[in-house]
């Protein structure tokens, strides 16, 4: 048990990536219809870090919201407190307890014609059934954040990289609505590319393929840069993800060039040709085609079908129908040449008939 706590505080701590507000402005101007009359819950967010709550207690009446809900886990560590609420006597030491903040109105309470800080501080020192305290440690499985979950119309929130599969299973399971920050490494797995190859999920409007800049605790010991007395970390590989409609993924990518054998070689393992960027995708070319997971970030499903994706051996030798084992001869060959070797990876072959591993690739085919 002891070894089991003490990988779950180190995955806690690795997980504490605090979203600046900018990014949180940025993406959700997008998505400010969804949210009129609507119950939005950010079960990873402890108000007194979180970005995410304050965006929405601020907005709370121009988004038109019915209700927010927050959730703490138990020993939350904050690096600053971006949001400077007093929350008086109602528990001792609320950073380090599990608790929940629940919000269904909010007035101009200084009378000042905005909405801002203040306001939110106030209704929270005066009025008991704003805050309480969770029976558990506040971790979103737990039954009684799964019975919050059940209340909410949309979750919203950076949920711990380290569990972002079972985060996101967990939505899926419940059919709700979500918004949330993930590492674009989870289009590795499994799961997460399913959803995609589903349409179930989908790449948001901002900051794909350029990563974002995170506040993280003071206990980090990697960090970019310090800016106003907090340690910033960047994650390159971070973007948003959702299941609600983004105009993008219903825009057909437009296709100007045309296929020829010389610019699109076939794989040496896969009856496909290699596309080095969705740009360069052949219009007259009906067959599969691998493309760059940047891709992702433009597919319209009524556009396009995705495949599977390369690197899956099981997928490879029992489901793929254009895969070409290679003899034992050649599989000697690709793991000689590349030391990032991978038997189901498509290779190119070279001038000299030597084959090079292709980066990470999704097979797609035209529907129309």
């Amino acid at each position: 048990m002891a070894r089991i706590d003490l990988t779950n505080a180190k995955r806690a701590k690795n997980d504490e990536f605090y979203t600046r507000l900018e990014y949180i402005e940025k993406e959700l101007k997008y998505y400010k219809p969804h949210f009129q009359g609507k119950v939005v819950l950010c079960n990873c967010d402890d108000p007194y870090e979180s970005n995410f709550f304050k965006y929405f207690a601020l907005n709370f009446n121009a988004l038109g919201l019915k209700k927010l809900i927050a959730t703490c886990y138990n020993g939350s560590p904050v690096s600053g407190n971006e949001l400077l609420l007093d929350f008086g006597d109602t528990i001792d030491d609320p950073k380090k307890i599990a608790y929940k903040v629940e919000i269904t109105e909010v007035a101009d309470v200084n009378g000042d014609g905005a909405i801002n800080l203040s306001d939110i501080a106030y209704l929270m020192q005066n009025d008991k059934n704003v805050i309480s305290i969770l029976k558990g440690n506040g971790d979103f499985r737990s039954q009684e954040c799964i019975e919050l979950l059940k209340e909410a119309d949309i979750i919203v929130t950076n949920p711990p990289f380290s569990l972002f599969r079972e985060y996101v299973a967990q939505l899926v399971e419940y059919d709700k609505l979500f918004l949330i920050i993930g590492n674009t490494n989870a289009l590795a797995c499994r799961e997460i590319f399913k959803l995609f190859q589903e349409d179930k999920i989908r790449t948001g409007y901002t900051n794909f393929n350029v990563g974002m800049y995170f506040n993280v605790p003071d206990s980090f010991e990697r960090f970019h840069h310090i800016e106003d007395g907090k340690k910033i970390a960047r994650v390159s590989t971070s973007c948003w993800y959702t299941n609600m409609p983004v105009t993008k993924h219903n825009e057909d990518l437009v296709l100007y060039k045309h296929y020829s054998p010389e610019e699109y070689p076939k794989y040496d393992n896969y009856n496909a040709i290699n596309v080095n960027t969705y740009t360069d995708i052949p219009c007259d070319y009906d067959y599969e085609m691998g493309v760059p997971v940047t891709f992702l970030d433009k597919f319209n499903p009524k556009q396009f079908e995705i495949i599977w994706r390369g690197g899956d051996i099981e997928w490879a030798e029992n489901e793929c129908a254009f895969y070409t084992p290679p003899t034992k001869e050649k599989a000697e060959q690709y793991k000689k040449l590349d030391n990032t070797w991978r038997i189901q990876n498509p290779y190119l072959l070279d001038k000299e008939g030597n084959a090079h591993v292709v980066y990470q690739r999704i097979f797609i085919r035209r529907k129309r």
